[in-house]
């Protein structure tokens, strides 16, 4: 079992843990420091065991304070899990109908259809490709 010295309000104590939790412990420690910092800050030099207990009750304190927070936000989250869904929001996209497809279909086959007959005439025209005078500019 490792031995490690920690430092808590400036004075120095030996403590085993058991291997592999020397960081847990230092962490702990330092935490366990903080608090005995605040308390020599404002009370002054303090007997080691009254700064012990000092600190380790302000710790339990936040702990506490932390613990009361926690059920309330479970107490919140419970109560949002219990709620309703809110109901899907409905999004329409613009169809275009049938109707309007085949009249726009229609129209093209018109379109193409006068633009076929004027190729036509243009060629039939003196002049034109394909048509007209022969050796005539084209």
């Amino acid at each position: 079992m490792p031995e490690v010295t920690i430092e808590i309000g400036g004075r120095k104590f030996d403590v085993a843990c058991r291997a592999g939790e020397e960081e847990y412990l230092f962490a702990a420690a330092k935490l366990l420091d903080d608090e005995a910092r605040v308390l020599t800050e404002q009370v002054g030099r303090v007997p080691e065991a009254r700064m012990l207990l000092m600190a380790g009750l302000m710790l339990a304190d936040k702990t506490a304070a932390y613990a009361d927070r926690i059920r309330e936000l479970e107490t919140e989250l419970e109560g949002l899990r219990a709620a309703p869904a809110p109901e899907p929001e409905r999004i329409e996209v613009p169809v275009v109908p049938d109707t309007v497809t085949e009249a726009l279909a229609e129209l093209a086959a018109r379109a193409e259809a006068l633009a076929g007959s004027v190729e036509e005439r243009l060629a039939e025209l003196p002049g034109a490709e394909g048509g007209g005078e022969e050796g005539a500019p084209t």
